[in-house]
């Protein structure tokens, strides 16, 4: 059996085929807006920051929202580390405690169950910087918050 004519192709084609299979898996997990959050259900959240996760392929920060005597807890949605990163947003200037304006779209799960999910459109700090904390590209309504897109 000659190696060159039969196990090198071989090989070649297995890595390929598990790069792809891999690429597919990564893929999937990454969704659009739509899949998730309704773009006709804004919302204002107000609240302290009690956690951020920053994980690919979002970033998420929970809020505790505070209206009257009633206590939310928020999972709100960013774009990815790197471009929260790159929009000004990181470890330093998101840390828990924080007081934070966030505006967005409430998912399409409304019961909340077993949290309040929201995708982050923007968000404001205390001492009134807001910057983009989305992810263009992914379906989100062009609202104005994304200066990369103009608003429909």
């Amino acid at each position: 059996m000659n190696f060159r004519r039969f196990i090198l192709p071989t090989m070649i084609a297995t890595g390929l085929l598990a790069a792809a299979t891999l690429g597919v898996q990564q893929a999937s997990a990454h969704h659009a807006f739509a899949a998730e959050f309704d773009g006709k259900s804004p919302v204002l959240l107000r609240g302290k920051v009690t956690k951020i996760e920053w994980i690919n392929p979002h970033a998420w920060v929970h809020v505790n929202v505070v209206e009257g005597a009633k206590e939310t807890e928020w999972m709100v949605e960013g774009g990815t580390p790197n471009t929260l990163l790159r929009a000004g947003i990181d470890r330093n200037s998101l840390k828990p405690g924080t007081e934070i304006v966030v505006r967005g779209y409430q998912s399409k799960d409304k019961a909340c169950t077993p949290i309040c999910k929201a995708n982050g459109r923007d968000v404001t700090f205390p001492d009134g910087r807001k910057l983009f904390m989305g992810s263009s590209g992914t379906g989100a309504p062009k609202d104005g918050a994304d200066a990369t897109e103009a608003p429909k």
